[in-house]
């Protein structure tokens, strides 16, 4: 077994909740997820899933389906925009897919429900990276910005406050995370790329893009900032007035130059510009490369000396959600953890929140290349069957041990 694999986390409150769990007779919301095929039931389950399409897929919906009789209707916006969703129409989606960074926003609005740990059946196999803030084998991870283990727990199931140790209330249960960094156009820039400085090097004039959300974009630029050794920042996610005038003054100048060929606030806009040559270097998501190379195009996802950008995303839901729903959300949430839908995004070079499942999922050869960074023993499809690299490729991605490894801060 590779030691990716995650180990149970052991959390103490575990068998204290597992108890509590029986007495109340949780049903369908305590995670059984067994007895699959679905057998169609009575009132069909529906679930409307807000999000920014980077954890959504037909496929993810089908399999849902098939499995649970759960029908996800995807209700899809930008990063900014489901955040103003939540805090003004709550009533409006009932599952919500948002990354840890949007809680400082969202959870005072009072507008989701944080979900039951008790209720998760995969949640003490959760990776450490969420609930410690470390790796599998100990090894602490970067912490500047909204690192998700700073605001994973809330104090009680109505509070509005952030627990610093571990509770039974969860604000996101996790799904994915990664570490970003720079997609590159190899064939046209022909030469290694190792900094972060590199996006304002004037040799890609017209030709670099960054990303156009402010949470996110802001970080990039400041990793930027720091790679070029014109500022060290205390806390890229927590600058002060000062800080922020610096950072958006070398932007400023660097638009002014003509440096920039766009600023792309979605996922196919990114994917659009790298492949048609319009950007050779720009803030890349990794499902965007995956894209790109399944379209026959080089990109790659270059590992840089100063570190990567890391996120994470989780499910909770909206305040209006209750009875027979609130426990179709649970139910979809352990589907989502137990395996398929882990493998289907570690496909797409995310990383599932519970590795030991996407594993089991996943051909070992498929693991090797994704999560350990091996040379390629065959050919590697995209989830959807699209040839990205032929055997003997190895992977730009490095290992998730190597890549989480060395996170400079978090969204």
């Amino acid at each position: 077994m590779s030691d990716v694999t995650e180990k149970n986390s052991g959390l103490s409150r575990r068998s204290l909740l597992k108890g509590a769990a029986a007495v109340g007779g949780l049903a369908a919301g305590s995670g059984a997820i067994t007895g699959f095929p679905y057998v169609k039931s009575a009132e069909p389950k529906v679930l409307r899933y807000l999000g920014t399409a980077v954890n959504e897929g037909d496929d993810i919906s089908k399999k849902c389906f098939a499995d649970t009789g759960i029908k996800i209707e995807y209700v899809t916006a930008t990063t900014d925009d489901v955040t103003k969703r939540v805090i003004t129409q709550p009533n409006s989606f009932d599952v919500l897919d948002t990354e840890y960074f949007s809680l400082k926003k969202l959870i005072p609005s009072g507008n989701i429900l944080p979900l039951d740990a008790a209720k998760i059946k995969e949640f003490d196999n959760i990776t450490p990276v969420f609930t410690k803030g470390e790796l599998p084998n100990g090894k602490k991870i970067g912490g500047q910005g909204t690192a998700p283990w700073k605001v994973l727990y809330l104090d009680g199931a109505n509070s509005k406050t952030f627990s610093a140790t571990p509770t039974e209330w969860i604000t996101l249960i996790p799904t994915v995370y990664n570490a970003d960094t720079l997609g590159i156009r190899p064939d046209l820039i022909k030469r290694p790329i190792s900094s972060w400085a590199e996006l304002l090097n004037p040799e890609f004039k017209g030709k670099a893009a960054i990303l156009n959300i402010p949470s996110i974009g802001i970080m990039d630029a400041a990793m930027v900032v720091e790679a070029t050794g014109q500022y060290k920042y205390a806390d890229k996610g927590n600058m002060t007035k000062a800080e922020i005038d610096l950072t958006m003054k070398v932007l400023t100048e660097a638009k002014k130059a003509g440096q920039f060929r766009a600023f792309w606030k979605d996922f196919n806009e990114s994917v659009n510009l790298m492949a048609s040559g319009e950007t050779v270097i720009q803030s890349m998501w990794s499902p965007a490369v995956t894209k790109v190379r399944s379209m026959g195009i080089p990109c790659v996802f270059q590992p840089l000396k100063e570190g990567y950008r890391s996120w994470a995303s989780g499910f909770c839901v909206s305040k209006g959600v209750s009875g027979p729903k609130l426990e179709w959300a649970y139910e979809f949430v352990n589907w989502f953890l137990s395996g398929w839908a882990g493998a289907y995004l570690n496909r797409q070079g995310y990383y599932s929140a519970v590795l030991s499942t996407a594993k089991a999922n996943m051909e070992p050869y498929e693991w090797a290349y994704w999560m350990e960074g091996k040379a390629a023993e065959k050919d590697i499809l995209s989830p959807s069957g699209q040839l990205i690299e032929k055997a003997g490729a190895v992977p730009d991605t490095r290992s998730h041990h190597d890549r989480m490894g060395n996170v400079a801060c978090w969204n």
